[in-house]
């Protein structure tokens, strides 16, 4: 997560949608700048509404503009795959050994699946009862992202490729994708609004 306080901004960062690459490009723009531990450098739309939003308001008397990025989802859980299976690879005992992104799309479609495939999902992430983040922008577009940046924080932006996670076979036959795009209705009729 990213504070730009003068702006009245927060960078909210969405798990496996490029935030490793933004703060590391952002973070000296930033005032504040969560990276560990993970769950509060990925704090949801939720914890910052009941956690951050109300001591911001408190400070400052105004609103902060949340943004955030989301990636097409089935690209978002191929990016979880490959994140997973470097985590820990030299582990003997790893849990993901011999496991192919089907089996991984699969297990994450059931909800008594391995804990290793239980990441939750982006729109859980991105909204609310009350509403979503305030501008989500889609990972597919950075361009659009990084022009908003541009604008609202008045100075040119690059960012690196970072965190790049190694190519595997991630293919999925016509039915396993078919039961994720139903699985994951919520991220992709948030996606689409996008």
């Amino acid at each position: 997560m990213l504070i730009f306080w003068e702006k009245r901004l927060v960078f909210l960062a969405t798990p496996k949608a490029g935030s490793t690459a933004i703060e590391t490009a952002l973070e000296p723009l930033a005032n504040v700048a969560v990276q560990r531990p993970a769950e509060l450098k990925h704090a949801d739309l939720r914890s910052y509404r009941r956690h951050i939003a109300p001591w911001l308001h408190s400070v400052t008397g105004d609103t902060f503009t949340t943004i955030a990025l989301m990636r097409e989802p089935i690209g978002w859980l191929r990016s979880w795959y490959r994140f997973r299976l470097r985590d820990d690879d030299e582990d003997p005992d790893h849990p993901m050994i011999g496991v192919s992104f089907a089996d991984f799309a699969g297990a994450y479609a059931d909800p008594r699946g391995p804990r290793i495939a239980r990441v939750g999902t982006q729109a859980d992430f991105l909204t609310a009862d009350t509403g979503r983040v305030d501008r989500i922008f889609r990972y597919e577009d950075m361009d659009a992202f990084t022009h908003f940046l541009e604008d609202r924080l008045d100075c040119a932006i690059s960012l690196p490729r970072v965190n790049v996670p190694p190519a595997v076979d991630v293919s999925l036959n016509p039915d396993q994708e078919s039961l994720l795009r139903r699985v994951m209705a919520q991220d992709f009729a948030l996606y689409d609004s996008l």
